[in-house]
């Protein structure tokens, strides 16, 4: 699963769990394990205000953009975040934001 990150001046938080197509989203599970090689799943389709772009899978891979919200004072890593490349089950780190926090 490959994760853009689009920044987002905002209060708001952003958790993500991976669990194989699943991707769980502040509590909100998406499950795109029904989309196959070369599908799109528009955006509209996808009750979830993270979202930020349409869901593709290409070379065997989902393809999605999120919104990063990021404080006032963000770091470069949230400014300027390098895209995810999940290639493991469980929590994702998110740039700028602690471990546990």
């Amino acid at each position: 699963m490959q994760i853009r990150l689009t920044p987002m001046r905002s209060d708001a938080r952003l958790t993500l769990h991976r669990a194989g197509d699943v991707l769980t989203v502040n509590d909100v599970v998406l499950d795109f394990s029904a989309i196959p090689e070369g599908a799109v799943l528009p955006r509209a389709a996808v009750a979830c205000d993270a979202l930020a772009s349409d869901v593709c899978r290409a070379a065997g891979r989902l393809h999605l953009t999120l919104i990063l919200p990021h404080g006032a004072d963000a770091p470069q890593a949230c400014l300027h975040p390098a895209p995810l490349l999940l290639l493991a089950d469980g929590p994702v780190p998110l740039p700028g934001v602690e471990a546990g926090a």
